[in-house]
């Protein structure tokens, strides 16, 4: 039965998309901004599901980077480490992840309870890196509507790092990254890993953008 629970989670969680992911034609000169009805939904959501979070001033930073809608994520059961403000869409499908796929994930395929998630970073105003065809992009970073996750620790003290472990010789570790990678795109537009290029190495991109791509 064990040896049948890497594959049964997998086929619950995978749903990925497109294979390319889309060109865009440069960076946004006025960022989109979530609508106040939807932040305010958005928010009603994190409080129903026991998130304790702080809502952030929006914050326009001109050459298309910008805070709009968005929180700082306080606790959301798992200590997660490496991030700041975040898009409330995008905070919300993240901590519906850590705490209903990464979590369970942990304690179902690799036998310990998840201890914390080691995040690399949210806002940032810059352009997509690692794709020349999409370099004059602004990334979803610079909306402080993507996520990026580097590792997840073990209360066992096992650290399970994207970089290291993705081609892991464990074979329930690579299963297990697999499966939490599957089931992000879920709940997130984009989704890169190391299979999409030598830029995402070492961590997990997620995105709220309704892209439906995953990589």
């Amino acid at each position: 039965m064990r040896r049948l629970l890497p594959a049964v989670l997998l086929l619950a969680l995978a749903a990925c998309g497109r294979a390319d992911r889309p060109a865009a034609s440069g960076p946004r000169a006025e960022p989109q901004r979530p609508s106040p009805h939807d932040t305010a939904q958005c928010q009603a959501d994190l409080r129903r599901e026991g998130v304790s979070y702080r809502e952030l001033p929006d914050k326009d930073y001109g050459t298309g980077c910008g805070v709009f809608g968005a929180v700082q994520l306080i606790d959301i059961g798992v200590p997660v480490t490496g991030i700041t403000a975040m898009r409330c869409g995008t905070a919300r499908a993240f901590a519906g992840w850590v705490r209903n796929a990464v979590a369970p994930g942990a304690y179902q395929m690799l036998g310990s309870e998840l201890a914390r998630v080691e995040g690399m970073g949210t806002y940032a105003c810059r352009n997509v890196v690692g794709s020349a065809r999409n370099a004059a992009r602004r990334s979803g970073h610079a909306l402080a509507n993507a996520v990026d996750v580097g590792s997840f620790v073990l209360k066992d003290g096992r650290r399970i790092s994207i970089l290291r472990d993705w081609n892991s010789p464990d074979q329930r570790t690579r299963d297990f990254l697999r499966t939490v990678r599957a089931s992000a795109c879920r709940r997130f537009g984009t989704v890169l890993s190391p299979d999409y290029n030598a830029a995402h190495a070492n961590h997990l991109h997620l995105e709220d953008d309704r892209a439906r791509f995953c990589r």
